[in-house]
């Protein structure tokens, strides 16, 4: 789940030229295995309620209880399987962190690791899609969009026994790179730790290209497939640190293919845009 100011893969925002963020707002939910469901709804300004512990877009929104942080969802998914997804989901985290990680050198683009350690709790309005488990909260800045700076990123979160390890490699335009790794403990220290060496995956289904962080000699692999995009791959991947054989979420973004304009009109399927939105009149869903 993931909530945009400036929906950074939206064709619409990329059309608009980026001029308005609060323009082109959403709240993005993935659900995963049989019959899972995919909302993107792009929304225009009047959809974003916004203030320092909520984040309100059209029928959904965020917001912080005590400790908890609560995401209360009611979106329609895109094709090939319409339908409403509603629900809510609580993250309680462990701690939060102070700790940030510029990716470029000016700060243009920021990492934000919240909570890496957390508990969730997941109750959908689907037989079955309730349970309990192993979460996080992390989030990025940016003031330009990312395939001005990036060609290829890949980023990832494991749980581990003394808490979490992250990873966060990228290559920038400018042929410069990013390597980053950083464990955390429950009680929401972070410190940077030596890099493990980089290991090759499998290709995505879209031939996405895929490598992360193992001990040396392990060799990384997919559990579970969860997104799979022409520029994009979310999965689960088991790897080892320091002897530990770990599973947890996996990204890779290939920004080059991101840029091809062919790939807009696709995402435009995938991602509609609702312009309009009234608190006190729309329908839920809508």
């Amino acid at each position: 789940m993931i909530g945009f100011i400036g929906s950074v893969f939206s064709p619409w925002y990329r059309w608009s030229g980026r001029k308005n963020p609060q323009n082109h707002v959403c709240i993005n939910v993935a659900t995963y295995g049989p019959g899972g469901r995919f909302t993107m709804t792009d929304r225009g300004e009047s959809a974003l309620r916004q203030t320092g512990a909520r984040l309100e877009v059209g029928p959904s929104m965020m917001r912080w209880e005590g400790d908890q942080l609560v995401i209360d969802i009611d979106e329609i998914s895109g094709p090939p399987l319409i339908n409403r997804i509603r629900g809510q989901i609580r993250v309680i985290p462990s701690a939060l962190t102070g700790l940030e990680l510029p990716l470029t050198p000016d700060g243009a683009h920021i990492w934000r690791p919240f909570a890496p350690t957390s508990r969730i709790e997941v109750d959908i309005d689907r037989h079955g899609w309730q349970w309990q488990g192993e979460g996080y909260f992390d989030a990025n800045f940016g003031t330009r969009a990312l395939e001005e700076d990036f060609s290829y990123w890949t980023w990832g979160r494991f749980p581990t026994k003394s808490g979490a390890t992250c990873f966060y490699d990228a290559t920038r335009l400018d042929g410069s790179t990013l390597a980053a790794a950083y464990q955390f403990d429950a009680d929401g220290n972070g410190r940077s730790i030596p890099l493990p060496p980089l290991a090759k995956m499998r290709r995505s289904l879209w031939a996405v290209k895929r490598e992360t962080r193992a001990d040396a000699g392990f060799k990384p692999r997919q559990t579970l497939n969860m997104l799979d995009a022409p520029f994009y791959s979310r999965s689960a991947v088991q790897t080892q640190i320091d002897g530990e054989i770990v599973t947890g979420v996996h990204e890779a973004l290939d920004l080059r293919r991101f840029r091809s304009p062919l790939l807009k009109p696709m995402l435009a399927v995938r991602v509609p845009r609702r312009k309009n939105w009234n608190f006190n009149t729309s329908p839920a869903g809508s």
